[in-house]
């Protein structure tokens, strides 16, 4: 609330584009020496969190995706933020939401500060990153089905914004069945926006798009070969990068520790 007293002091000149063209509500009807307080109301107050599995495992010694006590404990958990959240929405007609944020550079930044002051905990503080949101820790050994059933209920408690990955190990085209398999278990738990990552290479000398190991399997240049590497795409928190040099270590450290689901799976999904 403080923070939008701050921007609500501000007048339409302030913002040329987002009110000056009429990109918020209503904003079409103030002129440039208008407050913009009563426009912004149309935006929401934000809360938002991460690691929800560290939390569990400090709290009870396990995380959601390894008991169904961790699991319960989550949900009355984001709960009871999204119950504050309705709150102060009700109390204060304004639009205050809870949102699964990535927290890109808090992710890091956090860690290292309990790491300070509680120093190395198992499962909490022995990594560089903490875990985005709800989500599952990207280590952890489950199945794509499993972790999108167990991550779906927190969807509908999160009216902010939230997403749910799987990362697959291969080239979901030469699987079909399987991606769509994992597409309808996301439709039929409840996820309110749901990505499938998967890795898709490319070679700059010859052209070549897909999955290459060392080799690339229409030239055979090697990755070694002369001063240009493949490009790798890989999605780190919502972007599409062909290098996660520009990262910060926590980002880096989280991709490489991520469970790749097998694209071969053929389960049903009851």
């Amino acid at each position: 609330m403080e923070r939008y007293h701050i921007q609500a002091s501000k007048k339409v000149k302030n913002y040329p584009f987002l009110m000056g063209q009429g990109i918020w509500l209503d904003s079409e009807k103030l002129k440039p020496n208008d407050s913009v307080g009563e426009v912004l109301k149309h935006g929401t107050l934000t809360v938002g969190f991460i690691g929800l599995a560290e939390c569990l495992k400090a709290l009870i010694g396990s995380h959601h995706g390894e008991t169904i006590e961790a699991q319960n404990l989550g949900l009355n958990i984001i709960g009871y933020m999204r119950k504050r959240m309705d709150e102060e929405t009700k109390k204060t007609r304004f639009n205050y939401s809870l949102i699964a944020t990535p927290a890109e550079g808090l992710s890091g930044r956090f860690v290292r500060m309990d790491k300070e002051r509680y120093g190395i905990i198992e499962g909490v503080t022995d990594r560089d990153y903490y875990t985005n949101s709800f989500h599952i820790p990207v280590y952890h050994n489950i199945s794509a089905f499993d972790k999108i059933r167990l991550e779906a209920p927190y969807h509908s408690l999160t009216n902010g914004g939230h997403i749910s990955y799987v990362e697959l190990d291969g080239d979901p085209c030469k699987n079909l069945d399987a991606f769509e398999k994992i597409v309808r278990c996301m439709k039929e738990s409840g996820i309110g926006y749901g990505s499938i990552n998967h890795p898709v290479d490319r070679d700059p000398v010859c052209g070549y798009t897909g999955i290459i190991d060392n080799e690339c399997p229409l030239c055979h240049r090697q990755e070694d070969d002369g001063d240009t590497g493949f490009e790798r795409i890989r999605r780190i928190t919502g972007y599409l990068v062909g290098t996660v040099d520009r990262f910060n270590n926590a980002k880096r450290s989280e991709e490489k520790e991520r469970v790749k689901h097998d694209c071969g799976y053929t389960m049903d999904v009851e």
